[in-house]
């Protein structure tokens, strides 16, 4: 089945790799000639281009640059890996930045304040491949980037995700409440934000489905708004001077952080001013010398300030979030739906294994789609009635069957996809564009060439290539602070409370829809035809 007009894909399951040349379409200025030599285009031994004219001057041509803005504006690449083609946001940048600090400080001039936020998934990535737990990893790459490089904060993005979890749950009982009151402005199904391969393929490719998308930033959006707006004020530093890194377990999380709508024109600074990969940070630590002896690093103590922390025997410990790597959004936002429509509360493990005859998980086609379903006894019938139905949907072939019963159709094509479907209406639907959501993200960590690893006692050899058995590995890893008990729902956050109280004036104020939400743009078909591009 064709994703557009213009590009059709076929065995669609993971990342496609970005095609040999960029489709991007350059508007050419032809000037004429007259008067002028002719001239030819001789290519070097190193795939240099020349210009030769005829009287045998010699001119270098540039080669053409394509910037993050430009992709996000060009519908040619329908991809999560499109932003490998980017040379930008990379460790480059932050050393440069570092550097620069380096020099700063011994002519006592001012430094750029470098913060870095680490994702779960990233760290999660970290403990899988070398036997560590997730504090461990946190810990020592605090300590790599604080005391090593010389960066002054590491925060951890599952506090921002605390804002993200209950925007978005709020954001969704507002729609469900329309909705029951025939409002034009309750657009159901709502669809999950955080992942800027789903929101970029939309924008290009479905722009109809835009209203349906819950408007909330992503945690490492709303990290940025805390570092450039909150911190920035706190510690007495206009918002350019703060140089933000977030640590990302998917590249398309680069083009994420240069959405025009993260750009602060009056400081002339974006909120997260580069996004490296997990495979990026390991690079790292190699470069530095510590390939190695990752395990046998350092380690700091935590920091509560940003970092989703609990204390045990006076110590500083990480606490997680329920549900998969994806971020737990249809497990908070199931249960805290079905106690402020319904009634009904709702714990973290009724979530996981269902109620007889109340919440039931059913698997869906494959293990990437499955349904939560929640029920409601019609008092009349006196049988369980649908009242809430989430969804999964992890991966691009999952995805193109949820867009077709979303994408609002009529006639002949509607009933067909009745038939098909069954006529299931979803209220919520958890989208990613990574098969087993991010922990499989493509920047990654790969296992070890000769590493072996146990999944419920068996053991698993490598050398392979990343297959399910590793992924399912890292997402046990990811949950490991659940298992252990070690969750705060986000409503139970004193730190979160007094943010919305003190940083944003309330829950529903006008400083809280800034910070915490954002629009989504459909981007207009460049492409005139579909026959040029590579895959």
């Amino acid at each position: 089945m064709a994703f557009s007009g213009a590009v059709v894909l076929a065995d669609l399951d993971d990342f496609i790799s970005p095609s040999q040349a960029c489709i991007k379409p350059a508007e050419v200025i032809k000037v004429a000639s007259v008067g002028k030599a002719k001239t030819e285009i001789r290519v070097d031994g190193d795939g240099s281009y020349f210009e030769m004219a005829d009287d045998g001057i010699e001119v270098r041509l540039e080669k053409a640059k394509i910037t993050l803005n430009d992709c996000l504006a060009c519908s040619g690449c329908v991809t999560s890996a499109e932003s490998i083609l980017i040379t930008m946001q990379n460790s480059d940048e932050l050393y440069q930045v570092l550097n620069d600090n380096s020099i700063a400080r011994e002519q006592q001039l001012p430094q750029k304040v470098v913060v870095i936020s680490l994702s779960p998934q990233s760290r999660s990535s970290f403990a899988s491949k070398y036997e560590l737990s997730q504090q461990s990893v946190h810990q020592k790459l605090q300590w790599f980037f604080k005391q090593h490089l010389g960066a002054h904060y590491f925060f951890d993005t599952s506090f921002s995700r605390d804002f993200s979890l209950l925007e978005s749950a709020k954001e969704f009982v507002t729609r469900y409440q329309q909705t029951q009151n025939k409002s034009v402005e309750g657009v159901l199904p709502m669809l999950a934000s955080s992942c800027p391969g789903w929101i970029c393929y939309s924008e290009k490719t479905h722009s109809s489905i835009l209203s349906h998308i819950d408007t909330t930033k992503s945690p490492q959006q709303i990290m940025g708004s805390l570092v450039k707006d909150l911190l920035a004020s706190q510690i007495g530093c206009s918002p350019e001077n703060v140089y933000h890194v977030t640590i990302m377990p998917c590249y398309d999380k680069k083009l994420e952080a240069s959405r025009s709508d993260f750009y602060n024109e009056i400081y002339s600074t974006k909120d997260v001013d580069c996004v490296i990969t997990t495979g990026e940070v390991e690079q790292m630590l190699a470069d530095q010398g510590f390939a190695d002896v990752i395990v046998q690093l350092d380690e700091l103590p935590i920091e509560s300030m940003f970092t989703k922390t609990g204390m045990y025997e006076l110590t500083p410990v990480l606490l997680g979030t329920e549900g998969t790597s994806a971020g737990g959004y249809i497990s908070f936002i199931f249960r805290y739906a079905a106690y402020h429509l319904f009634g009904i509360t709702l714990s973290i493990t009724e979530i996981e294994h269902g109620i007889p005859g109340l919440v039931e998980r059913i698997p869906g086609r494959n293990s990437d789609t499955w349904d939560l379903v929640l029920y409601q006894k019609n008092l009349q019938l006196q049988i369980p009635v649908v009242a809430l139905r989430f969804g999964v949907s992890y991966g691009f072939r999952n995805i193109q069957n949820l867009v077709r019963k979303v994408k609002p159709n009529t006639g002949v094509r509607r009933r067909k996809q009745e038939r098909e479907y069954g006529g299931v209406e979803y209220h919520f639907v958890e989208v990613m564009a990574c098969p087993s959501a991010c922990v499989n993200g493509g920047g990654q960590l790969k296992p070890g060439k000769d590493q072996k690893f146990e999944i419920e006692d068996v053991e698993i050899s490598v050398p392979w290539s990343v297959g399910r058995e590793w992924v399912e590995k890292t997402e046990n890893v990811y949950r490991e602070l659940q298992r252990k008990g070690l969750v705060q729902p986000p409503e139970e956050s004193l730190a979160v409370k007094e943010l919305y109280c003190n940083w944003l004036g309330g829950e529903n104020s006008e400083k809280a829809k800034k910070m915490l939400h954002t629009q989504y743009h459909a981007v207009n078909n460049t492409i005139a035809s579909g026959l040029g591009v590579k895959w």
